[in-house]
């Protein structure tokens, strides 16, 4: 349970949030037509007749997009109705060529579900909650107003209308900022997992309007606003933020909190007033005469759940019991589809390289990728997908080290020429002469000499400081390049030293 409370002049107010996500659906072509969906292409080139709402254009549904939001639902444990039903919701805007949106609003093709969160990502498993999910309609996109194209007019761009959304509704379960941006988040993931949306927040894919009332605790539900249209889970957060206080700041005043939809302004970081909120009435929704009800057939279902990958939850479960890793380490990989792909990868190169099996190989793996690549990525600015590390040359730059051949020392270095040059880890530490030496007469060679050059540490450790014996190995490794077997060089100082 949150404790999450805004403190307010006449004591703990509680923040009451719901959120609306908006989800891309991940096809080919639109809802109802047959033109392309691709971002970013020239304004007003991916327009069909049906999209421009020209007359006597009959919409037919896109079974992919169906097919979409029904595993999007399955994917959520949500309750898939074999029967739903499109709706007109009749709204007169510039970019909405048809006068109305199709939508579902009284039967919709999935019902109730459920998202479980987590609060602690260094305890995965410490405080998770559940999140409801009321139900997920699929309906059509308007266009795209652009004001900044001309001095005095506003240009309209058609060519997301008609592309298909998926608008999944919370429950009002949310009881902090934290709360919302871990709802959103795992949301996505989850998207990004059943390949339903791409969750390409920064390009309008998904974007989530925010309910956000506040009440004493314990009482009944306040009135909530709603901010349109926030792409980021960091705004997300902040409108919550925003939001909750500007609330308080109103009702402590003796004001009235006004039901409407609101704006965010990230620059300002506040909400503004958009329009007063309309209800269902207000769109005067009826079913869409065009189209026939959906009927979903069993086999069709039993397609979409047999077509669901392995989910995060259980993907997660699974590399805490087989393969031994940390609920961090395990949750850290899996909150990404990518990084979960290239993870699993690594692991199944890196198990054939040494002919172990992959739970053998799991911890050093998950601990070069979190720790060496991803640090080496974040400097250079990049991410996974433009890696110039592959999968498969971190198992072989991970076997070379497991079988002796180089240190963790000098991998370091070959992991530093391979981000450079792309170049193959066998090959450069074959170039570069880097191989690690276990011979014991050239390594007994440099400790005899250490110790020479150091009487004064032998003595002290010899008296009882034994904490020298690490500056003994450091300097025995320098002397051999690092180059030493680790292991070998271990050994043989202790017996020089006695």
């Amino acid at each position: 349970m949150s404790t999450y409370r805004i403190q307010g002049a006449t004591g703990e107010w509680e923040v009451v949030i719901g959120l609306e996500v908006h989800a891309q659906v991940t096809s080919n072509a639109k809802l109802f037509s047959g033109a392309a969906t691709a971002f970013g292409a020239e304004p007003n080139t991916q327009v069909s007749l049906v999209d421009a709402a020209m007359p006597g254009m009959l919409p037919v549904p896109n079974r992919e997009c169906i097919r979409q939001a029904v595993r999007t639902g399955m994917a959520i444990n949500a309750q898939i109705n074999k029967w739903s039903r499109f709706d007109r919701k009749n709204y007169f805007y510039a970019d909405l060529p048809q006068g109305y949106q199709i939508s579902q609003l009284y039967h919709p093709i999935v019902g109730e579900g459920e998202i479980e969160i987590n609060l602690d990502e260094k305890n995965p498993d410490a405080q998770t909650k559940v999140i409801g999910i009321e139900r997920i309609h699929v309906e059509q996109d308007a266009g795209k107003l652009m004001h900044d194209q001309h001095p005095t007019r506003s240009y309209v761009d058609l060519n997301r209308s008609g592309v298909a959304l998926m608008e999944i509704v919370s429950k009002p379960d949310m009881r902090s900022p934290a709360e919302a941006g871990a709802y959103l988040s795992k949301l996505r993931t989850i998207l990004r997992y059943v390949g339903s949306c791409d969750g390409n927040m920064d390009q309008g894919s998904m974007r989530a309007d925010v309910n956000v009332s506040v009440r004493k605790p314990g009482e009944a539900f306040g009135t909530r606003t709603e901010t349109k249209n926030v792409n980021s889970v960091r705004f997300v957060m902040a409108v919550v933020e925003y939001e909750a206080s500007r609330q308080v700041d109103v009702l402590e005043a003796g004001g009235t909190v006004v039901q409407e939809t609101r704006l965010y302004d990230p620059d300002k970081n506040e909400t503004r007033s958009m329009r007063s909120k309309e209800d269902a009435h207000d769109y005067r929704y009826f079913p869409d005469p065009d189209l026939l009800p959906l009927e979903l057939e069993d086999a069709f279902l039993e397609e979409c759940r047999q077509s669901l990958p392995e989910l995060p939850d259980a993907k997660r479960k699974r590399y805490e019991q087989d393969l031994g890793l940390s609920a961090y380490n395990a949750a850290t990989l899996t909150a990404d589809a990518d990084t979960a792909r290239w993870f699993e990868a690594l692991l199944a190169e890196g198990a054939r390289i040494q002919k172990k099996s992959e739970g053998e190989v799991a911890k050093a793996s998950a601990n070069w990728l979190l720790s060496e690549l991803y640090g080496a990525l974040n400097r250079l600015g990049r991410t996974l997908e433009d890696s110039p590390v592959t999968p498969e040359d971190g198992a072989e730059l991970l076997a070379l080290v497991a079988d002796g051949t180089i240190s963790g020392t000098i991998a370091k270095q070959v992991f530093e020429i391979m981000l450079e040059t792309g170049g193959k880890p066998a090959k450069i530490v074959e170039e570069k002469g880097l191989k690690q030496t276990s011979d014991t007469g050239a390594i007994e060679a440099a400790v005899a000499k250490v110790l020479a050059d150091n009487g004064d540490k032998v003595e002290q450790y010899r008296g009882g400081k034994e904490a020298l014996f690490g500056f003994f190995v450091g300097q025995t490794m320098k002397a051999m390049q690092g180059k030493a077997n680790p292991q070998v060089v271990n050994e043989l100082l202790k017996k020089a030293l006695g």
